[in-house]
């Protein structure tokens, strides 16, 4: 006998919707995750000119006006070039400079054709300051902006410590390719990024005109003046103070060091140098 087994009518409709929802679910994300390796590669070239923004930017640190001079621009190009967006294994050496060929470029950073997202290394920049200009001088800002006590220039403490550079800003930007036609299938993934002309910017601060300086004695020089260090005018007694105690405390008391600031100079004693 043959038994005849009854599905119900809600049923009857819903056969295969599960395969149709995860086709059209695929269709939705297979797209997304050709993306994912594209945005990554951006994020990747983010990252190397955040850390390129640091090294122009502390670079100034050892390398500025008050302890020798900046280095030029192009030469930081050229560093930044060789150092952050040439091929990952490039040795770090003095005037090496990349070339626009694929044994220098990043074999990460390319497109979905293999075209390198960095097509010249010109496309890497280097700028100063919030207006992006080209000399050091515009990327520093006032070390006093005169708030809220506005002293008189002779008592003004930055000026007597010869520190009158505020926060150096230095910038690197880096123009991306856009990317090429990729031809059938997946070409609408990448549709939005063909023309977007994109550049990526960071930039990083620091205080190069600290405290901090070549040795002991431009610390001194600093502090050698009569606001920070009234106590110098005694130097011009020394030559009679040093005589009278001469003869008071006779002969056990050694001479007072009136306004001598190298006497409390730190130094490394030359065997230690070596």
């Amino acid at each position: 006998m043959t038994r005849t087994r009854f599905v119900p009518h809600g049923l009857r409709h819903s056969g295969g919707q599960a395969l149709t929802e995860f086709i059209v679910i695929a269709l939705v994300l297979v797209p997304l995750f050709l993306l994912i390796p594209l945005i990554g590669k951006y994020q990747s070239i983010s990252h190397a000119t955040a850390m390129a923004s640091r090294y122009v930017a502390f670079d100034a640190m050892a390398n500025n006006a008050g302890m020798s001079a900046f280095k030029p621009r192009a030469q930081l190009e050229q560093e930044v070039r060789r150092r952050f967006y040439s091929n990952s294994d490039a040795p770090i050496k003095t005037n090496d400079e990349a070339g626009d060929f694929k044994a220098n470029q990043n074999l990460m950073w390319v497109d979905p054709q293999g075209n390198a997202l960095i097509s010249k290394f010109s496309d890497v920049s280097v700028s100063f300051g919030a207006a992006n200009k080209t000399n050091h001088a515009d990327g520093i800002t006032g070390a006093d902006d005169d708030k809220p006590f506005n002293m008189p220039v002779p008592f003004k403490t930055a000026n007597q410590l010869d520190l009158k550079s505020g926060i150096y800003r230095a910038n690197v930007h880096v123009k991306l390719a856009n990317l090429q036609d990729i031809g059938p299938g997946f070409a609408s993934t990448y549709e939005g990024f063909k023309n977007i002309n994109l550049t990526v910017s960071r930039h990083s601060a620091v205080l190069p005109d600290s405290w901090t300086a070549t040795g002991p004695v431009q610390v001194e020089n600093r502090i050698d003046q009569p606001v920070l260090f009234p106590g110098r005018i005694l130097k011009d007694a020394k030559i009679a103070t040093d005589a009278a105690v001469s003869i008071v405390e006779l002969p056990g008391i050694k001479k007072p060091h009136l306004g001598e600031l190298e006497f409390w100079r730190d130094e490394l004693p030359a065997d230690r140098k070596q």
